[in-house]
């Protein structure tokens, strides 16, 4: 799949959490309650760029269009990680969290919350 911009992105982010599809006017509805005042085409535009990246697909319903995320959230989120610590990190996850940690981009709570989380996956919970 190619690279998803910011705006994509949050059209994708609509989709993923209306339960992985959207009808325009619904995806309209929700930019227009975040105050983001994005033309008919400009929101077009970019849902058919999703198409050609093969992140959504569109269904005809009647005249409406209803598009499908043809990508969970968690596997894009997964597949950018990836790509992130192997051009960044060179795959050392070790190195990120190093990173997070000397920087405090992690807080303890959340340090805590991911020994916890390492323990329960090493104890098969």
């Amino acid at each position: 799949m190619g690279h998803i911009s910011e705006a994509e992105m949050e059209l994708m982010k609509i989709i993923w959490e209306n339960g992985n599809t959207a009808l325009y006017t619904e995806i309209a509805d929700v930019l227009n309650k975040k105050g983001k005042d994005w033309s008919k085409n400009t929101i077009i535009t970019l849902l058919s760029r999703l198409i050609d990246k093969g992140a959504l697909k569109a269904e005809k319903h009647g005249r409406k269009n209803q598009y499908i995320a043809v990508i969970s959230d968690m596997d894009y989120q997964t597949e950018q990680t990836r790509t992130f610590l192997d051009k960044v990190y060179e795959g050392r996850a070790s190195s990120l969290v190093s990173t997070l940690i000397q920087n405090n981009f992690i807080s303890e709570n959340e340090y805590d919350e991911l020994s916890r989380f390492w323990k329960d996956a090493k104890d098969g919970k």
